[in-house]
């Protein structure tokens, strides 16, 4: 009797002890797949600076940052946040291209002709007289031509995200009305370091420097320079005006920039992620023309009071003395790169 007690005790014993372990799994498994749930539940967030050398609102970098950052931080609900870094208050723009190559600086919108160092095609748009107006410099960047450039930066350390409008440039300068290119002669005019434009001043028979952007002012100010040249939101940006008296309209070069990226960090976003940064930069490149647009004529008007004398040259001549500029710097970014825009300007012309 006592023996038949025990067995069904042992039973019960065996079945309770049974029950517990299951339910002590059963509890560490939910437990575990908690964690897993918690973990997968927590997006990554990305805090990038954004650097270039020219001002905030109503400046086309400017405004094509602002409308990237409002648009990125927003539909990336937080997760990504952006600092800005403009007037080289982070290092200068070549500077900032290194950075952003070596991952220290995240992203930059650095000039063509300065990325020209490390993709010489860069430059090609930058051709004296290549393109005759913004609708055929938008339709070559919007084009194959465009796609092509911006995939050769896959090459490097960093994306290309898109261009961003600066406009055409104009030249100012304290000894005398510009009016043909024997005008040009002997005067010391700041470019930026792009072969093509170097090359395009020294057929006017200018001495050319290459100071920085920012640096304009003071060697206009202080006699360094006798000129420059840039678009005249820039030329107002650093306040030129007040240290020129001549300006002339040539509009001999097109100005734009690259929005860039570093490569692992865009790599490191998930697709979702990099359709919104790709989108955020579409945006940022259509702000940055609707400014030169708008900044243009209203520019023309308040150079009118601003400089002693504005002059129209006759372009057909200076068009002449720089037709050994396509020849001199094939060397540096390739002949094929600047037929293939001629061509397509052709036909775009031709339409």
């Amino acid at each position: 009797m006592k023996s038949s007690k025990w067995l069904l005790f042992a039973s019960l014993l065996a079945v309770i002890v049974l029950f517990a372990a299951c339910g002590q799994s059963e509890t560490e498994e939910n437990a575990g797949a908690g964690t897993d749930t918690d973990t997968a539940g927590a997006e990554e967030t990305y805090e990038w600076k954004l650097g270039w050398n020219s001002g905030l609102e109503g400046d086309t970098k400017g405004e094509a940052a602002i409308a990237f950052k409002e648009y990125v931080e927003a539909e990336s609900n937080g997760r990504i946040s952006i600092e800005f870094f403009p007037n080289e208050t982070y290092a200068s723009s070549p500077e900032m291209i290194d950075a952003v190559q070596l991952g220290a600086l995240e992203m930059a919108i650095p000039g063509a002709n300065e990325l020209a160092n490390v993709i010489p095609q860069y430059a090609a748009l930058s051709l004296p007289f290549l393109v005759e107006n913004p609708e055929e410099a938008y339709a070559v960047l919007d084009g194959p031509v465009g796609e092509h450039l911006k995939d050769l930066s896959q090459e490097t350390n960093f994306v290309s995200l898109t261009d961003v409008d600066l406009g055409f440039a104009q030249i100012t300068n304290n000894k005398r009305p510009i009016n043909t290119p024997e005008d040009l002669k002997g005067m010391s005019i700041r470019s930026p370091g792009d072969v093509s434009l170097i090359k395009t001043f020294e057929a006017f028979g200018s001495s050319v420097s290459t100071m920085p952007y920012t640096e304009i002012y003071s060697g206009l100010a202080q006699g360094v320079i006798d000129g420059q040249f840039n678009p005249l939101l820039n030329i107002y940006d650093q306040n030129m005006h007040e240290v020129q008296d001549y300006l002339a309209m040539t509009n001999h070069t097109y100005y734009y920039c690259y929005m860039i990226i570093n490569k692992d960090v865009f790599n490191s976003l998930d697709e979702e992620l990099q359709q919104v940064v790709l989108k955020g930069s579409e945006l940022a490149r259509d702000a940055s023309r609707a400014v030169v647009k708008e900044s243009d004529e209203f520019y023309l008007e308040k150079a009118k009071e601003d400089f002693k004398e504005i002059t129209y040259p006759d372009l057909p001549l200076f068009q002449e003395a720089v037709q050994t500029v396509y020849q001199d710097v094939e060397e540096v970014m390739g002949a094929e790169i600047i037929a293939d825009i001629q061509e397509f300007l052709e036909d775009y012309r031709n339409q």
